[in-house]
């Protein structure tokens, strides 16, 4: 999205300067670069981060009786080898999983791991299905895994996972995502009646330099199409065009003990 209004920006300066406006041509050259800069340089994309990041933390408040912690997809990829691997990004939402689980079980309570997320890649794997396998290799066991393999987006995620929590019965409910994920992420469970509290797997900050860096691009479009995400969410609901919102009556609760 940085790169795109950029270009965008660019070709509004162009088309200014083709019909003889210079000086409007050049106020947008120069808000083109401008923005381009401002973001690859970190200040825009630090605020960017900063607000859809805020107020999740790295563990839990507490354990109930019967707790799921939801474990959201990340993509995969397909090694040289052939094989199929949880992305780069699902690495810190995989840890922190396993971390909860082992906090969770320590507590001697009943303690679940659902793995949400299908073949949204392609790869010939449902997201759930591959970080099954490292999970099994961090300690969780097959038997305490609920994997839900159909979903292609954080919306169905939510809407998938509404019939396996309300089985299960769980008084304790955690979401794991990457904190910048989070916000939007919660958004769309509460939407499904689903109460959690959610629990980062990453964070990630700006990097401050002179010259537009690649990674801070890369983080303010992430950031962006968070935001994205929340607002047309809101547009959606306003005009119908979401499922219906689940009733408070039947919302699934999760409490702290």
């Amino acid at each position: 999205m940085i790169l795109s209004l950029f270009l965008i920006l660019l070709l509004i300066a162009c088309l200014c300067g083709w019909r003889r406006r210079r000086r409007t041509g050049r106020g947008f050259a120069v808000l083109a670069f401008a923005w381009l800069f401002i973001a690859g340089c970190g200040p825009l994309t630090d605020v960017l981060l900063d607000n859809v990041q805020s107020g999740f933390a790295p563990d839990v408040t507490g354990w109930g009786q019967r707790n799921v912690i939801i474990l959201l997809g990340a993509g995969t990829v397909r090694s040289g080898v052939g094989s199929v691997e949880p992305s780069l990004y699902a690495d810190g939402r995989i840890l922190r999983t396993a971390e909860l689980y082992r906090s969770c079980k320590a507590t001697g309570s009943d303690c679940k791991v659902e793995v949400s997320g299908g073949d949204a890649m392609h790869n010939g794997h449902a997201e759930a299905d591959t970080y099954a396998i490292t999970l099994d290799r961090l300690g969780v066991p097959r038997g305490d895994m609920i994997l839900e393999s159909r979903s292609m987006n954080t919306f169905q995620n939510a809407q998938n996972s509404k019939p396996l929590l309300d089985a299960y019965h769980a008084d304790k409910i955690v979401l794991v995502s990457s904190a910048i994920h989070l916000k939007r992420a919660a958004l769309y469970f509460a939407h499904f009646g689903i109460r959690a509290e959610a629990v980062r797997g990453d964070y990630v900050r700006a990097r401050y330099d002179w010259l537009p860096g690649t990674e801070n691009l890369f983080f303010a479009d992430f950031a962006l199409h968070e935001y994205v995400g929340v607002w047309r969410y809101h547009v959606y609901n306003a005009l119908g065009w979401n499922v219906p919102k689940v009733p408070e009556e039947n919302v699934t609760t999760q409490t702290h003990s």
